[in-house]
């Protein structure tokens, strides 16, 4: 298989090109002949204009890449490996929502042939590829597994927003169903992954690397948050105390903040899952994803009580909110809890405002139901610096102070500006 790829006598095909798909399909593009499939048209029209609809790549990055961008199914039809980069979210139950893996497994059915690889990329619990993916890969084909088709996990690793550690500068884990697909499966990924390829045990033992790396992050957090709140109790400062405390050599450079996104706010609950399927409920993920899961509205609620102490009626308080994105520096809005924030001060009859500098206005207000406004407009009670946008680090103290009321607080997430404001009242995580 990996000779048929290097010498352009077959094709690979990513199915999915979101922030995790594309840049993968584009780096194979520079070796190997590819096809990009997505079931939206209108994100393959924009990919065909050189244009990546998660704002993460530049046109540039499209230059000399021999890749047919595609929504028809028919276009996959001579397709001899398959890389499957679909979302796996969560439903409103916290429950694993495996259907886009599904789906993308069905439309890979449809066109499998004798002799193809099928390699899967999403996040999933460990058992998903084999007990979940291969069935509907058999049933859709005819085809058996391993008799005429092998299955290959590889899990993604791509940081969104990060411009240094890049797809092919961070270690990739491949796994296979035999031996033989392994090495070509690993061979293959050595083509684009510069910092070479790890090649785990088995299928199960690669889904389990991926769903601890941002499990592990996840009750990280979860610590620095409960220990932010018990430092909050104490009229300390959480981030003086983590600078002093980080100054031992072993001491783990986490911090309190709001976790959303797609990665550590939902991997954990893929985890659990299967842990209760397996009649063990886990205690120490299900505490931490319950400490971060309720972080925004432990944010509102201490800004609604230091706005209540100077003497200000809650009641239709002016409050801005700077950043909905789920990260700094990204459009991504996807399980965002900023909206955690805002539905808190909405509670109370607070009048919410919301600013954002990377995420689309359109997009904001269909997912959520919020408009984004251009800028401030006029003073405020309260401003909560949600989102370290670079556009917002650079700015200084009198900026704020000329949007916020005389007793208006300042609600510093990340606190970026501790060391630097000293005139306006003050609060962090």
């Amino acid at each position: 298989m990996y000779k048929k790829l290097i010498n352009k006598e077959a094709k690979l095909a990513v199915i999915g090109l979101g922030y995790v798909g594309l840049p993968i399909a584009l780096e194979f593009a520079k070796h190997i002949n590819v096809v990009g499939f997505d079931i939206n048209q209108k994100r393959v029209d924009l990919m065909k204009s050189n244009i990546d609809p998660s704002n993460e790549l530049e046109a540039k990055d499209f230059e000399g890449c021999d890749i047919e961008f595609t929504a028809n199914i028919d276009d996959l039809a001579d397709v001899k490996f398959f890389i499957v980069a679909v979302p796996t979210p969560i439903d409103g139950s916290n429950e694993p929502d495996i259907r886009p893996l599904i789906g993308a497994s069905t439309t890979v059915g449809k066109v499998l042939k004798k002799g193809d690889y099928v390699v899967y990329e999403s996040t999933v619990y460990p058992g998903c590829t084999e007990d979940d993916c291969i069935p509907v890969l058999e049933k859709v084909s005819g085809l058996k597994w391993k008799t005429d088709f092998n299955i290959g996990y590889s899990p993604e690793r791509i940081n969104p927003g990060d411009k240094v550690h890049t797809l092919s500068s961070i270690v990739k884990v491949a796994s296979g169903d035999t031996p033989e697909s392994l090495e070509n499966i690993a061979k293959t990924y050595e083509l684009v992954v510069k910092a070479g390829v790890h090649r785990a045990a088995n299928i199960k033992v690669a889904e389990a690397a991926k769903i601890i790396e941002n499990t592990q992050r996840d009750v990280n957090i979860a610590l620095m948050n409960e220990l932010s709140i018990i430092f909050g109790r104490m009229g300390i400062n959480t981030f003086d105390v983590l600078k002093a405390a980080g100054t031992k050599w072993n001491f783990l450079n986490f911090f309190p903040g709001l976790v959303g996104g797609h990665c550590i706010g939902v991997d954990p609950y893929y985890l659990t899952h299967k842990a209760k399927s397996l009649g063990y409920h886990a205690k120490i993920i299900n505490s931490g994803r319950y400490v971060n899961d309720t972080m925004g509205f432990y944010v509102a609620k201490s800004c609604v009580k230091r706005i209540l102490a100077k003497g200000k009626s809650i009641i239709d308080s002016r409050i801005l909110i700077m950043g909905a994105t789920f990260k700094e520096d990204v459009s991504d809005i996807r399980n965002s809890k900023v909206i955690d924030v805002i539905k808190e001060f909405e509670s109370f009859s607070c009048d919410v405002e919301i600013v954002d500098a990377h995420a689309d206005k359109d997009e904001f207000k269909h997912e959520y139901g919020y408009d984004l406004k251009d800028g401030p407009t006029g003073k405020y009670d309260a401003v909560i610096v949600a989102v370290n946008h670079k556009e917002y680090v650079s700015l200084n103290e009198d900026y704020f102070i000329n949007i916020l009321t005389d007793i208006g607080e300042f609600v510093d997430l990340k606190g970026i500006y501790r060391d630097e404001f000293k005139s306006v009242n003050y609060w962090s995580l």
